[in-house]
């Protein structure tokens, strides 16, 4: 196999990544001992993973809610999974707490682009074309411009593309989702949400 890999190597790995016993022992192998060389090689492997589980059918998981202030902003979340036993995990359950968390905070409009109407997106649009009216700039300018602007009303405004509060060196909410379909091995979906604040 190559370098020897140590016991206490394999379980660190394991922490850091979430990944099985022998997953562990043949990236180190790979990686030449190298714990962050390894935890790439995972990584890489993981998302690989995930993209094919993330076209299974989900359709057991768990419907969250979250409360906050006393009252005064609530938080409906429903993620879906594969089996019933994913669901049950601590880390599935942790995932969709934290889910439910950033609805309450960054207030997307819809988990994902294609859920904001066509009449939001073009309402957006020209509000951007509107401000640039004067600016004397050419057409293809104005319309690269827009399209930037309007990246970043997805990036605000839809679940996926937002930033992940609670650890933002994960990037986006997408991100850590597919994070959590390459440990858990099923495929796993945001699937909508609610979100309630008092008065509005």
């Amino acid at each position: 196999m190559g370098t020897e890999v140590s016991a206490k190597a394999v379980m660190e790995l394991r922490e850091l990544s979430g990944a099985g016993v022998m997953d562990c022992k043949k990236a180190l192998a790979e990686a030449g001992g190298d714990m962050d060389a390894a935890l790439r090689l995972l990584r890489e492997q993981g998302i690989k993973v995930a993209g094919k589980k993330a076209v299974r059918e989900a359709s057991e998981g768990l419907v969250l809610s979250y409360i906050h202030g006393e009252g005064r902003l609530g938080v409906l979340v429903e993620v879906n999974c594969e089996t019933d036993f994913v669901a049950r995990t601590d880390d599935f359950r942790d995932f969709c707490k934290k889910v439910a968390m950033q609805i309450a905070a960054k207030e997307p409009l819809a988990v994902r682009r294609e859920d904001i109407p066509v009449e939001v997106v073009e309402e957006e649009k020209n509000i951007y074309r509107a401000q640039l009216r004067d600016s004397g700039k050419p057409a293809n300018i104005v319309d690269r411009i827009v399209d930037g602007k309007l990246e970043k009303f997805y990036e605000e405004s839809c679940l996926l593309d937002q930033a992940w509060i609670h650890d933002e060196s994960s990037g986006s909410v997408k991100d850590v989702q597919t994070g959590v379909i390459a440990r858990l091995g099923e495929n796993v979906v945001i699937r909508r949400f609610s979100r309630f604040e008092l008065g509005r």
